[in-house]
């Protein structure tokens, strides 16, 4: 439960889901709760985004439907920005599941991204303009919040805190910026799903366990909540509390790693 609570708050919000559950096994010391729990969470979060971006959801399926008819729209151009900005981390995922099959998980990396990317996000987020929405994104900027999504392989990094520095860096308006974030998510969260999927399907325990569906639910209803919150809050605020929130969280890690 505390795991799969983690995950649904952090997965959407500037502050590395990844980095805090591995700070949360670490500190509290938690077993290994099984590929089966890591599959439930995901699916979770996978549920939430696509019930809050419903409307998103049905563009995107008319617009994949167009795409393979030939025909073109904004919906077709929004399917094409999403798969440009999906294939950069699927390609490195790919390299670092070769050479780190475990992941990296090394806590003097987590404490450090944790505060160098909270700079970094400050840094966009004071000087980039608001001027444009997700429609306004070439191919060329899909591609370049796509690289940089590549960095969220970093423990502290944040998938949703990168890209949504990227946005930011293009002149994007706050919201639009964790927008497109948030349906980037999609493919990447439903991708590493149907990973631990398959690794579980090989361990032939594919019993739905009650442990497993109280996962899921709690990572909806808590992933629920923090996009809806992050969402209305960057209506009329800055990016600044998670910002804080980073440094002082990533000040709290060195101190407690090197003292």
């Amino acid at each position: 439960m505390l795991l799969a609570f983690v995950q649904g708050v952090t997965e959407f919000l500037p502050i590395s889901s990844s980095g805090h559950l591995i700070l949360a096994s670490r500190v509290l010391e938690l077993p290994d709760q099984g590929i089966a729990i890591d599959v439930a969470v995901h699916v979770g979060t996978l549920f939430a985004v696509i019930l809050y971006f419903w409307r998103d959801i049905f563009d995107l399926t008319i617009g994949a439907l167009r795409l393979l008819s030939g025909r073109r729209d904004p919906r077709t151009l929004l399917v094409v920005r999403l798969a440009i900005a999906t294939l950069p981390v699927i390609a490195a995922g790919f390299v670092v599941s070769r050479y780190f099959p475990h992941g990296i998980r090394s806590m003097e990396m987590l404490a450090w991204a944790t505060i160098g990317f909270a700079i970094v996000l400050w840094v966009s987020d004071r000087l980039g303009m608001t001027v444009r929405r997700v429609e306004h994104l070439s191919k060329s900027n899909a591609l370049f919040i796509g690289v940089l999504q590549i960095l969220a392989l970093i423990p502290g990094t944040s998938r949703a805190g990168i890209t949504m520095t990227a946005g930011r860096m293009l002149g994007m308006e706050r919201t639009q910026a964790a927008r497109f974030s948030m349906l980037l998510s999609i493919p990447t969260i439903a991708g590493a799903g149907v990973l631990s999927g398959a690794m579980l399907y090989q361990t032939g325990d594919t019993t739905l366990r009650l442990s497993a569906i109280i996962a899921a639910s709690l990572s909806f209803v808590t992933g629920l909540i923090a996009i809806a919150l992050l969402m209305r809050w960057l209506k009329k605020s800055s990016f600044t509390p998670f910002i804080i929130y980073r440094i002082a969280l990533g000040g709290g890690l060195l101190a407690w790693i090197y003292i």
